[in-house]
C-alpha cells in the first residue's frame, strides 16, 4: 500500500474510532466540562454588591452529578452538544491522523536516507515522533477549535443559565430590601422569575451567541492553551509508539511466529499513553474550558476571564492550585477509556483496510493475467 493510501486509511480509521469512543464516553465528558467550569472562590472574595461571598459546598461526585443531570434535565442533558461533538471528533481524528501519517512517512524516509549515508540505524527517534505529533496536533487545533467552542457552550448552557437566574434573584432581593418592596410584590416577581422556561439551545444558538459576544475571533477562544496542549497528544503518541516499537522488537528477538500486536494489548498501551499525557496537561484543559464557556458561569465579576493570562492569575488568586485540577478523576476515566477504545478500533480498521486492499490487488492481478 502506498504512503498516500496509508495516510488516508489511518485518517478514516482514526475518525471511525474517535466517533465510537466519543459516543460511549460522552456523558462523562459533559459532566467533566461542567466540573471544570464550576468556580468556587476561597473565602474573602466580595460579590457584585460588595458583600463577602460565602464559600459554597463542594460539588457532588461524578456519579451523583450524572444522576442529578438525568433528574433535572433528562438523558438529553448528558448528551448536550453531541452532534457538533461527533462532527468535531471525526474532523479532529481524521485531520490529526492524516497529517500524523503524512509526517510520519516523511520522518521514516528521512531516517532511512540518513542510514544510507551512514548516519543512524534507520529508526525514528523519540524527538522526531514528538515533532511529528506536534505538527499534526497544531494543524488540527487551528482547523477545529470553533467546533469545540460550540460544544463547550452547549455542554455548560444549563449551568450558565442557572448562574444567570441566581444573579437575577439576588438582584431582586437586594432591590426589594433597599426600596422596601411589599413582601407580596417581591414574591410575585420571584414567582414570575421561577416560571420562566429556558429557551431552546442548539448549535446555531451557540454560534450566534459566540459571534454576538466577540465576533469571529470568539470561535478561537482558548486557542492559546489549546495550542500548548498539543503536547498532550505528542506525549501520548510518543509513549504509544515507543511502547509498541519496544513490544514488537522484544517479540522479534524472542523469535516468535508473529510480531503482530493483539487488540487487548493495543487497548492497554493506549490507556497507559493517555494516562501519562492527561495528568501532565490537565490544568491547561481547565483554563481552555473556562475561556470557551459563557463567562456568566463565574457569577462574580472577579471569576470572569478576558484571556488566558487573566484566567491563570485569577484562578491562582481566588481558587488556588486545586482549581486547576477540578474534575481530574472524571477526565482520567473518560480519557483513558476513550483513548483505549480509539486505538483498538483504529488498529482493527486499518488491518481490515489493508487486508481488503491486498485482496483487491490480488483480484486485479489475476484479471490482468
Amino acid at each position: 500500500m502506498s504512503n498516500n493510501s496509508n495516510a488516508v486509511a489511518n485518517g478514516l480509521a482514526g475518525a471511525g474510532g474517535g466517533i465510537i469512543a466519543q459516543i460511549i464516553t460522552y456523558p462523562l465528558q459533559t459532566v467533566n466540562t461542567r466540573q471544570q467550569t464550576e468556580r468556587v472562590a476561597k473565602k474573602g472574595l466580595r460579590n457584585s454588591h460588595g458583600n463577602l461571598a460565602t464559600s459554597k459546598q463542594p460539588p457532588p461526585g461524578t456519579l451523583r452529578q450524572i444522576l442529578q443531570v438525568i433528574r433535572i434535565e433528562g438523558w438529553g442533558g448528558l448528551y448536550s452538544g453531541l452532534k457538533p461533538s461527533l462532527f468535531g471528533t471525526a474532523a479532529s481524528q481524521g485531520i490529526y491522523y492524516y497529517f500524523y501519517q503524512v509526517f510520519k512517512n516523511k520522518a521514516v524516509a528521512i531516517a532511512a536516507a540518513r542510514r544510507d549515508k551512514g548516519h543512524g540505524d534507520g529508526t525514528v527517534g523519540m524527538f522526531s515522533w514528538l515533532v511529528v505529533a506536534a505538527i499534526a496536533g497544531s494543524l488540527n487545533v487551528l482547523f477545529t477549535n470553533p467546533i469545540w467552542v460550540l460544544v463547550t457552550r452547549m455542554q455548560t448552557h444549563t449551568q450558565a443559565e442557572r448562574k444567570i437566574m441566581e444573579a437575577r434573584r439576588e438582584a431582586m432581593l437586594m432591590e426589594g430590601s433597599e426600596s422596601g418592596l411589599i413582601d407580596s410584590t417581591l414574591q410575585e416577581k420571584l414567582a414570575e422569575l421561577d416560571s420562566e422556561k429556558p429557551c431552546p439551545y442548539g448549535t446555531l444558538h451557540a454560534a450566534r451567541e459566540v459571534y454576538n459576544e466577540a465576533g469571529i475571533t470568539g470561535f478561537w477562544k482558548g486557542i492559546v492553551p489549546t495550542l500548548i496542549m498539543v503536547c498532550n497528544p505528542s506525549i501520548q503518541f510518543m509513549i504509544y509508539e515507543s511502547s509498541l516499537k519496544h513490544l514488537r522488537a522484544k517479540r522479534a528477538t524472542n523469535k516468535r511466529e508473529s510480531t503482530n500486536v493483539a487488540a487487548w494489548e493495543v487497548f492497554l498501551l493506549g490507556a497507559i499513553a493517555k494516562l501519562g499525557a492527561t495528568v501532565s496537561t490537565y490544568p491547561l484543559l481547565v483554563v481552555k474550558s473556562r475561556l470557551q464557556a459563557k463567562q456568566e458561569i463565574g457569577g462574580n465579576i472577579s471569576l470572569r476571564y478576558s484571556g488566558t493570562l487573566d484566567a491563570i492569575i485569577k484562578m491562582i488568586r481566588y481558587e488556588g492550585l486545586p482549581g486547576f485540577y477540578k474534575g481530574m478523576s472524571t477526565k482520567i476515566v473518560q480519557s483513558v477509556f476513550a483513548a483505549s477504545v480509539l486505538f483498538m478500533v483504529k488498529e482493527e480498521l486499518v488491518k481490515a483496510y489493508m487486508l481488503l486492499a491486498h485482496k483487491s490487488q490480488k483480484v486485479i492481478y489475476s484479471l490482468k493475467k
